[in-house]
C-alpha cells in the first residue's frame, strides 16, 4: 500500500529547498532543511559498535558476545545513528505522527552514509527488501514506513527496491512493549518469500533494530529462500538495555 500518492510531490519539493533548519531553525543552507551544526551534532554511531549488529559498544573492530556466541543470519547491520535524542524523536514523528518529510530527511543523509560505504568497499545489494507490516496494522497505521525508506533509497542508491517478495504470514504482537526472549517467540514462523532469491545479496529495510529478532527471524527466511548474503540497512541502533 502507498499512502503517500497525494503528498509524494509535496514530500520531495519539501527536501529540496533550502529552508530552515528543522532542529534549531536557523538557516539550512544545505539541499535539506538542517544546518551544518545539527547534523554534525546527531549522534553518529561511529566506528565504536559490534561489526555484525552495530550494537554500541566501549572498543571499535570487535563482535558483542551474542554475535560471537551465535552469529546472526545477517552478515551486516549498517546504521548512521544512536537511537537517541533528537534521531528517536524524528523517527517517532515520521512513524506514529505521518510527519514524512522528516523520514524522507532522516533517509537522505542515511543514503550518503551508505553510499560512503560503498566507496570503501562495502558491498552494494542486488535489491532493498523492506521488512513488511501486518495488514491490521497496516490499515491502521495507513503507510509501511520501512517501505517508505527502501523506495527512497532505491532511488537514491540505484538498487531495485522489492516491495511483495517479502511477506507477514501472520499477525504479530507489537515487538515494542516485548521482552527480549518474547521477540524471539513472537516472530516465530512470521514471515515468508514468495519467489526464490537463487544467490542474490539482500538489504533489509527497517528503521530501528532494537534486540535483532526481527532482523534474525526474516534474514534465516531469506538465506533459506537462496539469499547468498543478507544485509540490514535502518536509521538507527539501540545501545543494549541498560547502557546510554
Amino acid at each position: 500500500m502507498n499512502c503517500q500518492l497525494m503528498l509524494k510531490r509535496l514530500v520531495y519539493k519539501w527536501s529540496v529547498i533550502n529552508q530552515t533548519c528543522g532542529l534549531c531553525s536557523a538557516p539550512a543552507l544545505q539541499p535539506y532543511a538542517l544546518c551544518e551544526p545539527c547534523e554534525q551534532q546527531l549522534p553518529w554511531l561511529d566506528d565504536d559498535h559490534c561489526i555484525r549488529c552495530a550494537l554500541p559498544l566501549a572498543m571499535a573492530g570487535m563482535e558483542c558476545g551474542q554475535c560471537n556466541r551465535r552469529p546472526p543470519a545477517f552478515e551486516r547491520v549498517l546504521a548512521p545513528w544512536h537511537f537517541t535524542f533528537p534521531v528517536d524523536t524524528l523517527i517517532s514523528r515520521f512513524k506514529h505522527n505521518r510527519q514524512w518529510p522528516l523520514g524522507r530527511l532522516m533517509a537522505e543523509i542515511a543514503g550518503h552514509a551508505l553510499s560512503h560505504h560503498y566507496a570503501e568497499d562495502l558491498p552494494r545489494p542486488d535489491v532493498l527488501v523492506p521488512v513488511p507490516m501486518a495488514q491490521r496494522r497496516l490499515r491502521e497505521r495507513g503507510f509501511n514506513q520501512a517501505a517508505m525508506l527502501a523506495r527512497w533509497w532505491s532511488r537514491q542508491l540505484a538498487v531495485p527496491c522489492v516491495e511483495h517478495l517479502l511477506v507477514r504470514t501472520r499477525h504479530t504482537t507489537a515487538q515494542q512493549h516485548l521482552s527480549a526472549k518474547a521477540r524471539w517467540r513472537n516472530l516465530r514462523q512470521a514471515f515468508a518469500v514468495c519467489d526464490g532469491l537463487h544467490g542474490q545479496h539482500v538489504a533489509l529495510v527497517d528503521d530501528v533494530l532494537t534486540t535483532g529478532a526481527t532482523a534474525q527471524a526474516i534474514a534465516q527466511v531469506l538465506r533459506k529462500a537462496g539469499a547468498a548474503r543478507v544485509d540490514v540497512y535502518c536509521l538507527a541502533r539501540t545501545p543494549k538495555p541498560g547502557h546510554a
